[in-house]
Parts: structure tokens; C-alpha cells; sequence
């Protein structure tokens, strides 16, 4: 009866829910979608899916709810996006069935012959048809089946016994008891308690090495794979200690910095769950929330505080009772991100402001330079804990690469969407390199009938949270993302991420692909790879340990999206015309509210308090803007004529080419890279942590580097030398350097001061 409806049967208490494959586990190759055919969502994954973190037993809503609950009073827009995508695509196919009509009855004049078939294809265009695939035609469909060739990409050069054994002499300087268990830590039975709840049961490497060593007060410079549970490593020893050593008065004795304001969240709940049976209290001051509330939370000086370095020195030039004078433990997570050229001058003002006396740790799953200077001069007798190399991906990872030829950049929107509608239809991070690209994806894959949200800068905080809830319960299966989603973000079910563009340096793609194979689950990487980004794929092919494979897209399949898209370019232009002027009228709507409050009012009430002040001047910041703006017109272009010349051509030609969009994304690569070499190139500081060794030379007969006689007689302090030199030289360096007399009877005679005496 149920299935004549077509309703499905709900589960009784006794019945056994129906085994599903788990993720990632299938070393089978994903196949193309033939017409009408369409994965199941959320197949591969439990109904005890979870986004990042596990709910306490008795706790009320996580810290994701809190942050939606804080910003539902304010102003959203007036429709989504995906509501105007969808608008644009139901035009264009009402549009597309008219022009059908027209021409059905143009032939049905012609020939009436053909009645029959006209009216099959009349009823055909009437019924809307939902699923991607079906707008193609049979002789379409069997070029968009085609599979996709796989090769494994082999090192040019295998790497020898000696280099091998110096790799990996990180986890060596990291001693620890493989045995070790949470019990066997001496935590304390609050923690131990809670972590029973979250489902902990064995802890990771990483937490193995840090744990008892933070338990000393030790300052900590740390170094693990992603997904291998680095904030619980920093977030137990900490908690240990405030639960020791109670608080004598109200203040804030651990600081916890995050570079992005969703990591901020999630590091918050992490915190909040392992607290949840102790009397310790925990805050959050990141950008996008609401300042009044973190205010009034920061007074009453909770014993841990997670923040963002923008909102935390908000906080401390307009709060006057907060202060970092108290500061126990300064944690830095994603510590190479935070100490990078955009942070750098608000953590100088951070490190300033914060106790001298306090425990520093610093932790990412990539080291830099900048890391090290840090160490040298924040740490005092830093303990270095790297679990893994430097640039190691995840154990699991199945790393993929899609070359794109020299002539062919404007392909790389063809085959992204060839890959997201053919190969890898849910549970996808795309990352790209600017918001720009990232929103015209979204618009250009929700067209093409995709589920997609996006992620980057230029939205709202809700808008941002809301992208990520969404991705959580499967309502989307593609996240389009900047590098804002590339930091530790443990979303749990990513089965893909794609690369638009290779990521400005080995160790962000480190981070990018990280997203997915976490916590010891399987995952795969597909990356796009220009010309120009071919010397990056050689570091990481060079340092993978799984065999690195190289996809092949039939050419036939990159044409026939390519086609699809110039074809969508009309309708992705009207969804931007749409934002426009929703963006316009909110705009001028504000204005009208802000004039209506100032005539009820008055100018003085409506500006209530003194202006937000900040460490650095109007002029100060917008210096820092300009010196590292990754503007389109910045790209390559020096001196005014050529950045005015290069706006007057953008705007006379409206739409930029597939090619110029990929150029502008590896530019922006480019120019951070030159950027970097440029730092590089300067002299190096003296640090505490020492520098990494690098490979010594396959074992074999060490040949002696050539001294100079004058370096020889210099270093030389053996006591023949010194005694060779009180004699002076002898005969034949004499006549070598011209200065012998002459021989009597076979022997040198020489005038010296002894003989004349």
C-alpha cells in the first residue's frame, strides 16, 4: 500500500536498520552518472553523522547554535542566493520550451507527416525535468559516460637508504610511550570523565607526545598531520592545570588564539565538552558576533578565552577591565597561519600586551620561518614535538592530479563541473584562490541543478555558519570555499576536495587537502595543474608515500561542458544583475532608516558612545592594506598608467574570457610565492630551535673539501705545525717563493740574526 503511494516505511523498535558501506573504505574507481540515475545522498554515511563535534549528554545546544542564536535578530537578505539561481534557471527553461513550441508547430506546417512524434516531445517538454543529466540528449550521453583514464605517476628519481633514514628523524626527537592510555596520564577524574562521554578511547600520537609534557608547564612548539587531534592535545594539560590550581580572583589565565572565526567556534566546543564536569568557564571573541554580549562575558573573567587576534584587541583597547596581564598560558593554534605577513602586526601587538611569565604552545600541522623566530624569542627552552614531517598529508589520502595544457587554462570550469556532475557528486570541498571565482562557481554549478554553498570572506557570519550547517546535514553536497575553510575545520564525511588552482605553497595544500582522510578514514584529493604550478606537483609526488595517480578527462566530455557553460554565461550574468540590485535597494533602505532615525531623534542620540579605537591609525592600516592587497588590478601591474590603463580595458570589455579568470587565480599564487622568496632571502636569526637538517648524501667515501695553503697555516695548531713555523720555511718553499741565495757544499747557508751574533 505504502509503496503504491510512494511513501517509504518508517523503522519499528525491533526492526534492524539496513547496513550501509562505510566511507571510503571501496578501493573501486567512482564511475560516471549515466541519464536518470542519481547517487543516493547520504548512503555512505551513518544516521549518527556528525559535524565536528559530539553533543554532551545534558548539554543544551552546541557552539555553533549558540553563534546562529546570537546573529538571528539581524538583518538578512531578502532572498538566497540559491533562491535567485533557481528563479534565473526556471526563466530560461519556460524560455527554452516556448522556443520549442515555436519550432515544433514551424514543422508541423512543413510536414504533417510527423504528427505522432510531435505530440511524444510536446508532452516530454511539459513535465519538468529535475535531474542534471536529462537536458542532454542520448548522443550526448554516451560521450559523458565516458570514464576517466587513471595513471600512477612515478617519482623520476627514488629516494635513497641515507636520505630515508634523515626524513624521518622527527618522530625520533619525539619520545613517547606507545602504550601510554588516558588513565595512565594522571588526569583528573572530571576530565577523564568527559572524555569517557565524547568517546575517546585511545589517544593519537600527537596527544601521546604533548600531554605529559604540557603537564610539565613546558613551552611547546608542535608539529602533527591534520585530523590527528591537536586541540584536545593542547586543551587537557590546560584544563588540568586550572583544575590543580583554582583561581585565587575573576581573571582570564589561558588565551587561546585561532585564525579564523569557525575554527574559533569549533576549538570553543571542543573546550566546552572536555569542561563540562568542572567548574571552569570558557569564551569566545571572534569577528561577526555580537560585541556587547563577549563584552559582558569577558568582565566576569571566564579562565579560558578563544579569540580571533582582530576582535581580541577590539576587545582590549575598548573593554577597559579586560587585560592579558594574568595570562598563564598563551596558546597559538595553527600557529604558522597566525604569525604569517596578514596577522603579523596584530600578534606583535598581542605578544606585547600578554604576561611574560606564562607557558607558550604552538601548534600546526606546517612550520615556518616565522614559527621558529617565535620560538627563539617568545620560548624558553621550547620542547619540539613533531609527530610528522613537515609537509606529510594525511595517512589515508588518496592524492589525484588533472593536468591542464598550456592552451587549454579556460578548460578548468569545464572539468570542475565535469568532475562535481560526473565522478564526485556529494560530500565536495572546492577550494579556489579568490571569493570572486568562488561565488561565480556557486551560481554556475546551482544552475547546472547542483546543491552548492560557498564560503569565503565576503559573507556575512551567518550567511557563513549557515553554509557550514547546511554542508553538515547534507542539505548541499558541494562546498565552494577560499582558504577560510582551510584551516582546521574537522568536518566530518568529506569525501572529496578539489583544487581549482594549485594553493600558493606546499604547505597551504597540506592544509586544503586535509579537509578529508581525517581521523584515520580514507579520503581523496583531485588537483587541477597549469603549466606554471607543474614544480609544486613535483615537491608533493616527491614527498608523497602513497603512489600519487594522475586522472585523465576524455577530451569529448571537457568540450561538451565547456559548451554547456557559454551557454549559461546569460543566466549567470542575470543572477548577479539580481544581487546588484537587492544589494542597491538594502542599501538605500538603510540610508532612508538611518535619516528617519536621525530627524526623530536627533544627531546626538543617534550616535551613542565614543568610536571603537584600535593599536594602529587609519593611515597605518590602510598602508598595511595596500603593501599586501591581492587586487585584480595589482596583478603583475606596477605604477599608475599601467593599473589605470589595465581598469579602463576591464571595464570597456564587461566579461572577462575562462582564460583570464584562471590566469588571475595562479597570479595571486605568484605573487604571494614571490612574496615569500623575497622573506626567505633575508639573513636568518640566531634561534633557540634548531634548524632542520637536510638529507645527508647516500653512505660512501666523504671527499675532502680543498683548503688554501694560507687557510691551512692559519687553522693549523698540531705541534709539528708550530714548530715548523718557529724554524721558518724551508728550502724548497724558499725557492718556490723566490727568496733562496745559494748553495755551499750541498748545504743552505743563510744569514741569520743568531749567526751574526
Amino acid at each position: 500500500m505504502l509503496q503504491r503511494l510512494g511513501l517509504v516505511a518508517t523503522l519499528g523498535e525491533g526492526d534492524a536498520a539496513p547496513e550501509e558501506p562505510e566511507s571510503g573504505d571501496s578501493a573501486d574507481e567512482e564511475e560516471p552518472l549515466g541519464r536518470g540515475q542519481q547517487r543516493r545522498r547520504g548512503g555512505d554515511f551513518s544516521a549518527g553523522f556528525v559535524f565536528a563535534e559530539k553533543e554532551a549528554p545534558g548539554a543544551a545546544s552546541g557552539a555553533w547554535a549558540e553563534a546562529l542564536r546570537q546573529l538571528r535578530g539581524k538583518r538578512a537578505a531578502a532572498t538566497t542566493l540559491d533562491e535567485k539561481i533557481e528563479k534565473v534557471r526556471k526563466k530560461s527553461k519556460t524560455q527554452e520550451r516556448e522556443a520549442k513550441h515555436v519550432k515544433m508547430k514551424e514543422e508541423d506546417t512543413k510536414m504533417e507527416k510527423d504528427e505522432t512524434k510531435e505530440k511524444e516531445s510536446e508532452e516530454g517538454s511539459e513535465e519538468e525535468e529535475e535531474d542534471v543529466e536529462s537536458q542532454y540528449s542520448s548522443t550526448d550521453e554516451s560521450i559523458l559516460t565516458k570514464a576517466d583514464t587513471l595513471k600512477v605517476k612515478e617519482r623520476k628519481r627514488q629516494k635513497k637508504v641515507g636520505e630515508m633514514e634523515t626524513k624521518i628523524f622527527f618522530e625520533d626527537a619525539s619520545q613517547y610511550d606507545d602504550n601510554l592510555s588516558f588513565q595512565d596520564m594522571n588526569l583528573s577524574r572530571p576530565l577523564l570523565k568527559a572524555i569517557t562521554a565524547l568517546g575517546f578511547k585511545q589517544p593519537t600520537p600527537i596527544q601521546k607526545a604533548c600531554i605529559p609534557v604540557g603537564l610539565l608547564g613546558k613551552d611547546i612548539c608542535a608539529c602533527a598531520a591534520t585530523g590527528t587531534g591537536k586541540t584536545a592535545a593542547f586543551t587537557l594539560p590546560v584544563l588540568e592545570r586550572l583544575i590543580y590550581k583554582p583561581r585565587q580572583a575573576p581573571v582570564t589565565r589561558v588565551l587561546v588564539l585561532v585564525p579564523t572565526r569557525e575554527l574559533g567556534i569549533q576549538v570553543h566546543s571542543v573546550t566546552k565538552q572536555l569542561a563540562q564536569f568542572s567548574s571552569i568557564t570558557t569564551c569566545l571573541a571572534v569577528g561577526g558576533l555580537d560585541v556587547k554580549t563577549q563584552e559582558a562575558a569577558l568582565r566576569s573573567g571566564p579562565d579560558i578565552l578563544i579569540a580571533t587576534p582582530g576582535r581580541l584587541i577590539d576587545h582590549l583597547h575598548n573593554c577597559p577591565s579586560f587585560h592579558l596581564s594574568s595570562i598563564e598560558v598563551l596558546i597559538l593554534d595553527e600557529a604558522d597561519r597566525m604569525l604569517d605577513e596578514y596577522f603579523e602586526e596584530q600578534m606583535k601587538e598581542i605578544i606585547r600586551l600578554c604576561s611574560h611569565h606564562r607557558q607558550t604552545m604552538l601548534f600546526s600541522a606546517t612550520m615556518t620561518d616565522e614559527v621558529k623566530d617565535l620560538a627563539a624569542v617568545s620560548l624558553k627552552n621550547p620542547v619540539r614535538i613533531f609527530v610528522n614531517s613537515n609537509t606529510d598529508v594525511a595517512p589515508f589520502l588518496r592524492q589525484e592530479f588533472i593536468r591542464v595544457r598550456p592552451n587549454r587554462e579556460g578548460d578548468r570550469e569545464a572539468i570542475v563541473s565535469a568532475l562535481l556532475t560526473r565522478t564526485f557528486t556529494d560530500h565536495v570541498m572546492l577550494f579556489t584562490q579568490t571569493k570572486k571565482q568562488a561565488h561565480r562557481m556557486h551560481i554556475l554549478l546551482g544552475l547546472m541543478g547542483l546543491q552548492v554553498g560557498e564560503l569565503h570572506g565576503n559573507l556575512s557570519q551567518t550567511q557563513r555558519l549557515e553554509a557550514l550547517r547546511r554542508f553538515k546535514d547534507e542539505q548541499i553536497d558541494v562546498l565552494v570555499a577560499t582558504d577560510v575553510a582551510a584551516r582546521g575545520l574537522d568536518i566530518e564525511g568529506v569525501k572529496t576536495v578539489i583544487n581549482f588552482t594549485m594553493p600558493n605553497t606546499t604547505k597551504h595544500y597540506v592544509h586544503r587537502v586535509g579537509r578529508t582522510a581525517r581521523a584515520g578514514r580514507a579520503g581523496r584529493s583531485v588537483s587541477l595543474v597549469g603549466e606554471e604550478e607543474r614544480k609544486m606537483l613535483k615537491e608533493i609526488v616527491k614527498t608523497a608515500k602513497m603512489p600519487v595517480k594522475a586522472r585523465i578527462l576524455p577530451q569529448d566530455v571537457i568540450l561538451k561542458f565547456r559548451e554547456k557553460i557559454e551557454k549559461l554565461e546569460k543566466d549567470v550574468y542575470a543572477v548577479l544583475r539580481l544581487e546588484r540590485e537587492e544589494r542597491e535597494m538594502q542599501q538605500s533602505e538603510a540610508q532612508i532608516n538611518m535619516a528617519k532615525k536621525r530627524l526623530e531623534a536627533g544627531e546626538q542620540k543617534v550616535q551613542e558612545g565614543p568610536e571603537r579605537s584600535w593599536f594602529q591609525s587609519r593611515e597605518e592600516r590602510k598602508k598595511e592594506k595596500l603593501a599586501k592587497a591581492l587586487q585584480e588590478f595589482d596583478l603583475a601591474l606596477r605604477g599608475k598608467k599601467k593599473r589605470k590603463k589595465f581598469m579602463q580595458e576591464t571595464q570597456k570589455k564587461g566579461q572577462m574570457t575562462p582564460e583570464e579568470r584562471s590566469q588571475f587565480e595562479i597570479l595571486k599564487s605568484q605573487m604571494y610565492a614571490e612574496r615569500v622568496a623575497k622573506r626567505n632571502r633575508r639573513a636568518k636569526r640566531a634561534r633557540v630551535v634548531p634548524e632542520d637538517e637536510p638529507p645527508s648524501a647516500a653512505a660512501g667515501p666523504k671527499q675532502k673539501k680543498q683548503s688554501s695553503v694560507f687557510d691551512e697555516e692559519l687553522t693549523n695548531t698540531s705541534r709539528k705545525a708550530l714548530k715548523q713555523y718557529r724554524a721558518g720555511p724551508s728550502f724548497e718553499e724558499r725557492k718556490r717563493l723566490g727568496l733562496a741565495r745559494h748553495r755551499k757544499g750541498g748545504n743552505f747557508k743563510s744569514k741569520s740574526r743568531y749567526k751574526r751574533k
